[in-house]
């Protein structure tokens, strides 16, 4: 009962505003739908449609938005969780995603292994990384089952199980010293790029996404959440505009410099390029903070866009981010088996492009409208047992559950 209790003091900051905030933040779906959107794009390999993402324009990509946004998610939703349940709750819901989103990772891994078996292509199976599971079965599925093996495009899964067991310490931190836990965040991703350190792999090398240093990003959007406040009429100044759209156009001369035509020396974009993703590149950082700020200044939460056709179906999509995730990594794969198998011309490369965005965008809608038929179930059922006559003798326990917090959350974080 006592974790239910929320002290006095708002020097642990036990409810930030923004846990008590009205209603979703539509942005966030639209941004990490739009976001799965490039990612699908990126993955797929010499697709023309990986030049309407952000990869091919500056020093980041799709996978940033990913990351943040999901720390800012999980603050929001298992600070809420924590109010109204207490830590035992919120502990409970956390390692509940956790396992999903393992789970959906050893089921991903399986699909994508049946695929390529299917495919009957040596080339995919190198492509995919999965060679290795049709040569030495048992072994490879023991070491995805331990998150040291995954397929290609399945590597950002195994950082977000890992986000969400451990989330609980760090909101813990966050609600009593949000600013030393976010130096503590910096000096991890500090002295990752120091010492090299990194997470092993199997059969060789170190984790694509480093959680290590990746984690920065996932403490920088809950801290935002927990103590943004102070620092938020900062970040949406006009010097701090300013200073992102010129760090922007710096990055978008460069990237273009790189991968287009050289309008720089050879010699600086050489030593700058290829950046270090698997480490999150300082410059892939500075460059997918100076996106946020812009982001944060010209989007208002009530802009009027965000209900256009287009934004509508990102948001269906950012809101079951999980399921079109993994649905995005094989339709990755099934495109990549066409430009193999098929032709490679460029019509082909738009036609899957469009293709596979239409159809996770009706997979999603499809997902909505089971996830509101259910909820409408589940709120017809509680108005029923409301009306239901009270049985003598229950008027104690009725007092006691009239107090009882609602327990439909707000919709928990899918990734």
């Amino acid at each position: 009962m006592h974790d239910r209790t929320h002290g006095p003091q708002r020097l642990l900051r036990e409810a930030p505003p923004e846990f008590e905030g009205a209603g979703r933040d539509l942005r966030l779906d639209v941004c990490r739908g739009i976001a799965l959107w490039w990612i699908f794009l990126d993955h797929v390999p010499n697709n023309i449609g990986s030049w309407l993402t952000p990869r091919n324009y500056g020093f980041c990509d799709a996978a940033e938005i990913f990351m943040l946004i999901s720390g800012v998610t999980c603050a929001l939703a298992y600070g809420r969780a924590r109010q109204r349940e207490g830590w035992r709750g919120m502990i409970g819901r956390s390692l509940r995603r956790g396992w999903d989103i393992y789970a959906a990772f050893l089921l991903l891994t399986l699909a994508c292994a049946v695929l390529v078996y299917f495919s009957g292509s040596d080339d995919l199976a190198d492509d995919s990384n999965t060679r290795i599971l049709f040569e030495q079965p048992g072994a490879t599925f023991a070491h995805a089952a331990m998150l040291q093996y995954r397929p290609v495009n399945t590597d950002i899964l195994p950082v977000f199980v890992l986000g969400h067991v451990l989330f609980a310490p760090l909101l813990w931190l966050l609600l009593r010293a949000p600013n030393a836990t976010l130096g503590g965040s910096l000096l991890l991703y500090a002295l990752v790029h120091l010492f090299g350190w990194s997470v092993p792999a199997w059969p060789n090398g170190s984790w694509y996404f480093n959680p290590l240093a990746w984690q920065l990003l996932f403490v920088i959007g809950a801290w935002w959440v927990v103590a943004g406040d102070k620092v938020r009429p900062w970040l949406t100044s006009r010097a701090a505009l300013v200073v992102a759209v010129l760090y922007l156009a710096l990055s978008l001369v460069l990237a273009l410099s790189w991968g287009v035509k050289s309008v720089v020396p050879h010699a600086l974009t050489d030593l700058l390029f290829p950046l270090d993703k698997s480490n999150l590149s300082p410059l892939r950082l500075l460059h997918f903070l100076a996106l946020a700020i812009v982001a944060l200044r010209l989007v208002p939460r009530d802009w009027r866009g965000l209900s256009t056709p287009v934004l509508r179906r990102a948001r269906s999509c950012g809101a079951n981010s999980l399921p079109i995730y993994c649905l995005g990594v094989l339709l990755a794969l099934a495109s990549h088996l066409t430009l193999l198998d098929i032709s490679d011309r460029l019509a082909m490369q738009i036609a899957l492009s469009l293709a596979g965005i239409l159809v996770m965008i009706l997979v999603a809608m499809l997902l909505g409208a089971i996830g509101g038929n259910r909820e409408r179930g589940s709120r017809r059922t509680e108005s029923i047992e409301k009306v239901k006559p009270a049985s003598p003798g229950s008027g104690d326990r009725e007092g006691v559950n009239s107090d009882r917090v609602d327990p439909r959350l707000p919709t928990a974080p899918c990734l």
